[in-house]
């Protein structure tokens, strides 16, 4: 539930993307007003729908951060610099009207969980071991291995993100901002609980 509700502001991204592209008279009236008011350049058609799709990314993040504040729940570290990168590259993608800075985004966000990590190490903790702190029970040296498979997750991420962005169109981008990125996480953490399980039974056989 928790990985859907972090992808929500992707998926929102993509759908008004492509419906901003079949539907420019109406997205170039419902981005007038607000562009308007922090831009005094003309909207560029083309720039249509990563513009509006920059606009619902950046409120569906403060929603999401609203919406589990008010309920209660918390919000990780990640989530508000998430909040903070797509308010600075979104903000400057909007009032520069240029969209390498949205596309960036997910690259500086990857690097970022991937130093946290990294730093956590340092401190002798790891993130993946407290997150799921009192559920699983696992050798010491499987919880050091989960890290450093997040870590390489990340980098690999950011750097496909970028080849992507400047090796194909926006269109290619924006699917594989969803498809892509989604599906590399499914298949990722899928691949972390069959490794976790393994160990999980070997322990358990140990007792």
């Amino acid at each position: 539930m928790k990985l859907l509700l972090d992808f929500l502001p992707i998926v929102l991204f993509f759908v008004s993307f492509k419906w901003a592209g079949s539907n420019p008279e109406q997205t170039q009236s419902l981005l007038e007003p607000l562009l308007g008011s922090i831009s005094n350049a003309e909207i560029q058609t083309a720039q249509l729908p990563i513009l509006l799709a920059t606009v619902v990314a950046i409120l569906a993040t403060v929603l999401q951060i609203i919406y589990q504040k008010s309920t209660g729940k918390k919000v990780e570290n990640m989530q508000w610099i998430g909040l903070i990168l797509i308010a600075v590259f979104g903000g400057a993608t909007l009032i520069l009207q240029n969209e390498t800075f949205i596309k960036w985004k997910p690259t500086v966000l990857y690097l970022a969980m991937a130093a946290g990590f990294l730093i956590a190490y340092v401190f002798k903790r790891n993130p993946i071991e407290l997150m799921m702190k009192g559920q699983v029970e696992l050798p010491a040296h499987v919880w050091v291995n989960l890290l450093w498979a997040w870590v390489g997750f990340f980098v690999v991420m950011a750097v496909l993100n970028i080849v992507v962005a400047y090796s194909f169109s926006t269109d290619v981008w924006v699917d594989f901002k969803l498809f892509g990125s989604l599906g590399a996480t499914l298949v990722f953490v899928f691949g972390q609980g069959f490794y976790m399980s393994k160990h999980m039974k070997q322990s358990s056989e140990a007792k």
